[in-house]
């Protein structure tokens, strides 16, 4: 019961993929037609070594053999590919069901899950999957036919010879079984430490500048030494197994064809038995011992998967952002409203405690306070990448919440002390994201980037908006990266732009350049930045102080020098 209970999650993720019915039902039957022309072949084998002599050799049974040697091989070319096609299809469409989830889950998955983990349950486990369906299950399919059709041939040939040579049968079952199970375990283990040395080795490599920098490479050094050990220790196991399964499976092949051959031989000698039907009780042995031992590792295989189904399963049933489905609203001259908003993380102290405030349409608003504040959650909680523990952030009269995630991401411009960029060239980098994207034509690229000033730097690469940044952006610096954020939020133009300190890791010519940029982007909108340099945000319309997740002060510059006292102990340590 357990097992049905284990099997079904697979088998429905399985039947989820539309499985393309015709070219699996056309491979089945061509993987059993071969199956069963390979039967007849031992009993052509035994016409043909029975009447065997130069002088009665029948060209017609040489032919027939010949067409039906011919026959099992296109008859078996054909269903192999169409099962591996099968297969292939099955898991492309678990790779799009898994891809579409997972660009859509919340930011907090990301936060817990390692994204090296992520990538190889997309390729590795849905590949173990992909190998069950298009190898093992056909061989375990075709096997059984085979068995079954070659114990019935026997019996009719000679029961007493069959039953002999049947003892093999649950002796074989006796040695694969065990290993078989011990195999699923350690495979098991072996798919997740694969998972977690993706993700580790990922990670490094993603931060390599930092760990080159910090000069950590003994550090990544042993790290990864210890996961390649533990990935062969396991890669040891399973080798141990299979040295196993092989000898011994030989071992009783040999005695069971020894003990035939002296039997059968004995009866060939008292004339009870032809020489033809010693060879073809042979054969028969070795389609019915091959088979068996094929079901290891079907068996071994099927756990393989059901494993690497529960960890697909668990990612599918996870839940999407919230918002997906809501409704589209022109936020354009709305003012933003933040009524008695608290978060915490899971499980965690509270992060923001009754946030309020308003912003007005073209408003820039401020953010200032000590690190750890709240300053980013609330950047987070605005770009609804989580969502209020309690209260509730309105656009007029509309929370947010009612909106569909697309409709009010698309109109908030965000630009981040990171300058995050995607590997590609500069013009994949200005259109990321837009549905037009093909269709903007170099004369509004370069407006934007002239807006940006990043026009100037763009045409002195040969070759211009088709220039490659590299991963993240790595062949451009601080303030070229920036600029092209910049020009990508005035492409998207934006009724709501956020800043996160977008000019704090510039040198001062940069910083210069990239805040007239800034400026410019900012007229009209309504503006939220976070500032860790108060020299940014002096002329904002207001300031919002936050202290461990709540609001002490708010006010213009000049207003909160004089009512708070951590305020102007900032101003003096910064501005004097």
């Amino acid at each position: 019961m357990k097992e049905n209970k284990s099997i079904k999650p697979f088998l429905n993720l399985i039947l989820s993929t539309n499985i393309p019915k015709l070219a699996l039902t056309f491979g089945l039957i061509g993987s059993i037609i071969t199956t069963l022309i390979g039967l007849t072949i031992p009993l052509l084998t035994r016409e043909l070594v029975d009447g065997f002599s130069i002088e009665s050799l029948s060209v017609g049974l040489i032919i027939l053999i010949v067409v039906v040697f011919i026959l099992q091989a296109v008859i078996d070319g054909v269903s192999t590919y169409l099962l591996a096609a099968v297969g292939q299809k099955i898991v492309a469409k678990l790779r799009e069901k898994m891809w579409f989830k997972l660009i859509r889950l919340p930011v907090g998955y990301f936060n817990k899950q390692a994204s090296g983990e992520s990538v190889s349950r997309v390729v590795n486990d849905t590949g173990i999957v992909k190998d069950l369906i298009s190898q093992h299950f056909p061989q375990f399919i075709g096997g059984i036919i085979s068995i079954i059709g070659a114990v019935i041939i026997l019996l009719i040939m000679d029961w007493k010879m069959t039953l002999m040579m049947l003892i093999a049968v649950p002796v074989t079952m006796v040695i694969m079984m065990p290993l078989g199970s011990k195999m699923a375990k350690v495979s098991r283990s072996l798919q997740d430490e694969t998972a977690t040395f993706s993700g580790d080795i990922q990670q490094t490599i993603s931060e390599i500048r930092l760990m080159k920098s910090s000069t950590a490479e003994t550090v990544e050094e042993t790290k990864g030494f210890a996961g390649i050990k533990r990935l062969l220790t396991f890669g040891l196991k399973e080798a141990r197994i299979f040295a196993l399964i092989g000898p011994l499976i030989y071992t009783v092949m040999m005695v069971v064809i020894v003990v035939l051959i002296g039997y059968g031989g004995i009866r060939v000698a008292d004339g009870s038995m032809t020489t033809g039907s010693l060879v073809a009780f042979l054969l028969y042995l070795f389609q019915i011992i091959f088979p068996i031992t094929s079901f290891a590792m079907f068996f071994t295989q099927l756990q393989k998967a059901k494993g690497a189904t529960e960890r697909i399963i668990g990612i599918l049933e996870i839940p999407e952002e919230a918002g997906q489905d809501g409704i589209d609203k022109d936020i354009s001259n709305q003012p933003i409203y933040v009524d008695n908003v608290s978060f915490s993380y899971e499980d965690s102290d509270p992060v923001l405690e009754q946030v309020t405030f308003k912003a007005n349409p073209g408003e820039m608003i401020a953010f200032a306070g000590p690190s750890g504040g709240g300053k980013t959650t609330l950047f987070s909680l605005l770009e609804r990448y989580f969502e209020p523990t309690d209260g509730a952030i309105r656009i007029g009269d509309t929370n947010v919440q009612e909106l569909s995630l697309k409709s009010w991401r698309s109109q908030i411009g965000y630009v981040s002390q990171e300058s995050a960029m995607m590997a590609g060239t500069i013009r994949e980098n200005l259109t990321y994201g837009l549905e037009n994207a093909g269709e903007i034509p170099d004369e509004r690229l370069w407006e934007v980037a002239k807006m940006a000033y990043a026009d100037e730097f763009i045409h002195s690469f040969e070759k211009g908006l088709d220039t490659e940044v590299g991963e993240r952006g790595v062949k451009l610096s601080g303030g070229q990266r920036q600029r092209i954020n910049i020009a990508r939020a005035f492409l998207r133009d934006p009724k709501i732009l956020m800043m996160d300190e977008a000019t704090a890791s510039l040198d001062s010519q940069s910083e210069g350049i990239v805040q007239e940029a800034l400026t410019r982007l900012m007229e009209g909108r309504t503006t939220f930045v976070i500032a860790h340099r108060l020299s940014t945000i002096v002329d904002a319309d207001k300031i919002i102080f936050i202290e461990k997740g709540r609001i002490t002060g708010s006010g213009t510059h000049q207003e909160l020098i004089e009512q708070h006292a951590l305020y102007r102990e900032f101003a003096e340590q910064q501005l004097t």
